[in-house]
């Protein structure tokens, strides 16, 4: 079999100038999101745009409106299909906020003069690899600064095409070696893997986004790989590599992919209409996948702060939003860190944040897979063109990988190569781990896994760099610790769940509804738990079954568990947290009582399963009766505890949506009128007192952060009334209107504002809260007397967002206790 070397150290300039030239032929068109406002003047007037980048125009250049094409970057009917589907995501409690791609435009600017045709800039090449140092021409980078500027846009950056993150550094053939399929440390131990029922990859769908590829390959052609939309237009060879490296098919030809069982697709950058335009490719992959399935994104982008090529997708904004959307819908996306030799945490983009730092309140997450790459020799080094950081999930081998190969040219269908690699080569070995997770987590479970589920798996469980500090890449995939971990050796295990809400059915998407009926506190020690609380007790969906906390005297805690697995879970633990009633419960506040374990294996079909009693002594207790808010962490054998971000607001908020083992009491049952003064028979009967509930709304453990208070009410709109006392720093941070002095002078000083009772949901305020800030706040409701007989009862809550996240509420529940 010929495995030619293809005259690769070479072939990147002479392929950049063959397959590249055509693409250069036009100025680079502009990708523009506009403010709501601005919008919808564009709306009215289609030379608003026009006007604008007449006002914006860099030194030099004289632009003209009829020189000036503006159409939108995603086209209305797959904005509108999009909008659908993630508002569906919404109703199910992700608190996605929908990204308005209809804001978004697509400018071509015609300029007078010499520079009508437009090519790269050169750069200056400070990667250390051979890849050409790309730039934007100057005249566009300066208009788009210029852009940015203006109030009435909120984001500016090119689409323009550029090599995909691939680089083949030298030209020497070696024997075909596929050992990134080899155990660990050496490769990630795919072969371990197909041993499995679903570790080839069977049930799961994966597109691969990129410029063009062969698709008639030998080794390809058999695996039925389609093209979704857009042309399959340049860089061939590459993306002929890309998807050797994953469907290869398991005949007498070639190498053997990584999961040749699933479903392989592809969707180009270059558009149907012959523009280029990332966003659009991604939401079109979008559109043909489900929960569970894998988007590969085999691309790299121009900067738009000093327009420099080899950076990450995600920081053009139109892309992470994009991006954003996915994740949303529980599509894994797996993204290529790139090949600039960049080190993203210094990355600041042009609002000044440090979008790519996890460690800064300015990093924004995509939820995508973010791969980096490393020598193939063990101990694994950070490759020397991978671009590092904290951002950076994973890494495999970016050198040294077997896989099919064609000619840009001629499109020979019969090569391979030993010499693909860079964050191209090292990305596509990823996403076999994970569609070889998720195939497994299908064939054995029946679910799959969520797109932070599935990355947190990958990232914990594998083969550390030589230098962990230094190389800043992340880790390799273990799969056979991962498997072993996840479903015991024999491939059966457990699925623990405890339930967020009446209704849960342990998805791992559903939020912090915090409302659990499985974290049961009682005055009294029960005398049969499992009559009481367990199956066929008549309990088994009733959220209000706990009593009041009363200082000083002893208590019990029930906890009660599902399985969702195909395995009985042994060894069954829960440890149970309490802390005061607030809006965001965050490790910092939370006080350990103590960790039960269950008389028996959980097992498989879902039944209820009700713990013994774990004491609350009264020593323990706080020292005020009232309610209050508890955090419940389950696990098993196969089905661990899951760890606790205490450093990372962001990963925290990943944590408590993507755990169904991990549940929030944050949910207070009133089941009687507070007392009021005596009074005699000549006395009018006053109206009904008010309840004072104390409260907390704490800003995040880490870094200063932007929350929104809502307020959710049901309560009878006649004879309620809402009332909520915060500090007077608070309601200035929040942006709170109509508040009211309630005495005292200075920021502690506590004022009033009144809320509907009955409005559904309201926005009480938006703003900044200081780190490790807690907000005391009493809210004070008073309902007619009749509430109390109401049976099932009515609600009032106060709900806390993080970027369009809900991230924890308290609920306050008002009506007859025998029907609650």
């Amino acid at each position: 079999m010929r495995i030619p070397v293809l005259y690769h150290a070479l072939s990147v300039f002479a392929l950049w100038a063959s397959t590249s030239d055509a693409q250069q032929q036009q100025q680079p068109r502009i990708a523009l999101k506009l403010n709501s406002a601005a919008h919808e003047k564009q709306q009215a007037d289609p030379n608003f745009i026009a006007n604008l980048i007449q006002k914006a125009e860099p030194q030099g250049f004289r632009f003209s409106a009829p020189r000036v094409s503006v159409n939108p970057l995603i086209a209305p009917q797959r904005s509108a299909n999009i909008s659908a589907r993630v508002a569906g995501v919404e109703r199910r409690n992700t608190g996605l906020q929908v990204p308005n791609f209809d804001a978004w435009y697509q400018i071509q600017v015609g300029s007078e003069g010499a520079q009508a045709r437009s090519v790269d800039s050169p750069a200056a090449n400070t990667t250390g690899t051979e890849e050409p140092r790309l730039a934007l021409p100057k005249n566009i980078l300066d208009l788009i600064h210029e852009l940015h500027k203006l109030p009435e846009v909120e984001s500016a950056h090119a689409l323009h095409p550029g090599p995909p993150p691939a680089v083949n550094p030298n030209d020497d053939p070696r024997s075909v070696n596929q050992g990134y399929l080899d155990a660990a440390p050496k490769g990630i131990n795919v072969r371990y893997a197909w041993g499995f029922p679903g570790g080839d990859g069977a049930g799961v769908n994966i597109v691969d986004m990129e410029q063009g590829w062969n698709l008639n390959h030998e080794d390809l052609a058999a695996a039925g790989i389609t093209l979704i939309s857009g042309h399959n237009a340049y860089w061939f060879s590459h993306g002929t590599s890309v998807l050797g490296e994953m469907f290869m098919v398991d005949n007498q030809l070639g190498g053997v992919g990584i999961v040749p069982a699933a479903k392989g697709r592809v969707v180009s950058q270059h558009r149907d209409d012959w523009s280029y335009s990332t966003p659009a490719a991604i939401l079109d992959a979008v559109a043909h996948l489900s929960f569970g399935d894998i988007l590969l994104l085999e691309a790299q982008e121009y900067d738009p702060v000093s327009g420099v090529y080899y950076w990450p997708v995600e920081v053009a904004d139109a892309n992470y939003e994009a991006i954003q959307v996915a994740t949303a819908l529980g599509i894994t996306v797996v993204e290529a860190g790139c090949n600039g030799a960049n080190d993203l945490d210094q990355y600041i983009s042009l609002s000044g944040k440090r979008i790519f730092d996890r460690s800064s309140p300015d990093y924004r997450e995509s939820g995508a897979i973010m791969v980096g790459g490393a020598n193939s020799w063990v101990p694994h080094t950070r490759w020397y063109g991978s671009n590092y950081g904290s951002r950076m999930d994973v890494y495999a081998w970016a050198e040294g990988v077997d896989t099919a190969e064609t000619d840009d040219v001629t499109g020979t269908e019969n090569w391979y190569t030993s010499w693909f690699g860079g964050t191209s080569g090292a990305s596509p070995i990823i996403v076999g781990a994970a569609a070889i997770i998720q195939g497994i987590s299908n064939a054995t479970l029946g679910v799959k896994m969520g797109p932070l589920e599935l990355r947190s798996i990958l990232a914990t469980n594998g083969t550390a760099s030589d230098n962990p500090a230094v190389d800043r890449i992340g880790v390799m995939p273990d799969l056979q610790a991962i498997i072993d971990s996840l479903f015991g050796s024999d491939g059966q295990t457990p699925d623990l769940y405890i339930r967020d809400h009446v209704g849960d059915s342990g998805d791992t998407t559903s939020g912090a509804v915090s409302a659990s009926p499985d974290i049961i506190v009682r005055q009294q020690p029960l005398a049969d738990p499992e009559a009481a609380l367990g199956p066929g007790s008549g309990t088994e969906n009733n959220p209000a079954l706990s009593e009041a906390v009363q200082a000083g005297r002893d208590h019990s805690i029930y906890i009660r568990l599902l399985n969702r697995g195909n395995a009985a879970a042994s060894s069954a633990t829960t440890t149970v947290y309490w802390s005061e009633p607030a809006t965001l419960v965050t490790p910092n506040l939370w006080h350990e009582i103590g960790t039960v374990s269950f008389p028996h294996s959980i097992p498989t079909d879902n039944t209820l399963t009700i713990s013994g009693a774990l004491p609350w002594p009264a020593a323990s207790v706080p020292g005020t009766s009232g309610h209050y808010c508890f955090v419940a962490l389950a696990g098993a054998l196969h089905d661990p505890v899951p760890a606790v971000p205490t450093t990372s607001f962001p990963d925290f908020v990943k944590f408590i949506r993507e755990n169904n083992n991990a549940a929030w009491r944050n949910f207070n049952v009133i089941s009687a009128p507070p007392s009021l003064p005596s009074s005699n028979s000549s006395t009018p009967v006053p109206p009904p007192a008010f309840h004072n509930l104390p409260v907390t709304i704490p800003g995040a453990f880490d870094a200063p952060r932007e929350f929104t208070i809502k307020a959710v009410g049901s309560l009878p709109p006649q004879g309620s009334q809402v009332r909520l006392r915060v500090p007077r720093a608070l309601a200035r941070s929040l942006g709170i209107k109509g508040a009211y002095g309630d005495g005292g002078e200075g920021e502690e000083a506590m004022v009033v504002v009144g809320l509907p009772p009955a409005a559904g949901t309201v926005v009480l305020g938006r703003g900044e809260l200081p780190a490790g800030s807690l907000a005391r706040c009493e809210l004070q409701v008073r309902v007619p007397e009749g509430t109390y007989e109401v049976q099932g009862g009515v609600d009032f809550a106060l709900m806390q967002e993080w970027e369009g996240v809900e991230v924890g509420r308290v609920t306050w529940r008002f009506g007859a206790a025998g029907g609650l």
